[in-house]
């Protein structure tokens, strides 16, 4: 067909990609082809705009690296990846989940450690925090023998490869749920941080007057054979910047129990300290490392 109005090429580019075989990959480009011209259509997009909105996608590319993907921080700065992960998790978005978003800073092969342990790994000073978790099903069984990634930014705010006074691998360890479905472990208590600001996201946020912080949190993921991976982060209902989370990361579900202390820790730790007791559900399905975003 050839094209005479507007009106004609949504239309015309659909039916150029019917014959995509994978019926899901075609279902996705017909949605995507429809939802994006009838944005440039809602917007009435000028040419000049449509011309710095292509420089922008090129400059996230341009940006994006072994270290730093620009897209995948814009997308959380959109809500993008919020939204995809509570859609496709708690019962495909019906219920409240502790899934969460997997972050940039997951690294593989964290260090086992025993239940119980730190991962402390160089001087890191700040409150003491004790963890201790349960995993279950869907039905509050408890789900022995799950692998636990453990892994948060220091009291300043920094994970281990933004700061060479860390010792590689600090505050990360690997767990393994005992026949309780049970994992602990000591750290100390973290911080929030900021995002990167310069490139488009922050420029983003620059426009809309929005701060680039993350509120403080700690990183879960969990691994068992017959269970869909769950990646969660739990974050501390201290931290002011809550309600204001530059990825929109934090959900009601997600805002843990941190309890202060005085006194003499289980560790024997003086002056102030923290513990955390958190409930882990994981739901049946395929069970599966995601890509490690640092290299």
């Amino acid at each position: 067909m050839i094209i005479k109005t507007q009106e004609d090429v949504t239309p015309v580019v659909i039916d150029a990609y019917k014959n995509i075989d994978n019926p899901r990959l075609r279902e996705i480009v017909a949605s995507l082809i429809k939802h994006l011209h009838d944005f440039a259509r809602d917007v009435h997009l000028t040419e000049e705009e449509f011309q710095a909105g292509t420089q922008i996608v090129a400059k996230m590319g341009q940006m994006s690296n072994a270290t730093h993907n620009e897209v995948v921080l814009m997308s959380g700065s959109l809500g993008f990846s919020a939204l995809v992960c509570l859609l496709n998790n708690g019962n495909n978005g019906q219920t409240e989940t502790t899934a969460n978003l997997l972050g940039p800073f997951w690294r593989l092969n964290s260090p086992p450690t025993e239940n119980g342990g730190s991962i402390i790994r160089s001087a890191t000073p700040g409150p003491a925090l004790f963890v201790n978790c349960l995993v279950k099903d869907a039905k509050g069984n408890p789900i022995t023998g799950a692998e636990v990634d453990i892994w948060h930014s220091s009291p300043e705010g920094l994970y281990e490869q933004q700061d060479p006074a860390q010792a590689d691998m600090n505050l990360r360890g690997k767990f393994t749920t005992d026949a309780k479905g049970y994992f602990g472990f000591r750290s100390v208590k973290p911080a929030g941080y900021p995002i990167p600001i310069d490139g488009p996201v922050g420029d983003l946020l620059g426009a809309a007057h929005r701060h680039n912080y993350r509120p403080a949190h700690l990183h879960f993921l969990i691994l068992k054979e017959g269970f869909k991976t769950l990646i969660s982060q739990i974050y501390t209902p201290d931290d002011p910047r809550l309600e204001t989370d530059a990825q929109f990361g934090v959900t009601r579900a997600l805002i843990g129990n941190y309890v202060r202390h005085d006194g003499p820790s289980p560790a024997g730790d003086p002056g102030e300290w923290y513990s955390l007791d958190q409930t882990f559900v994981m739901e049946a399905g395929v069970s599966k490392l995601p890509r490690a975003p640092i290299q």
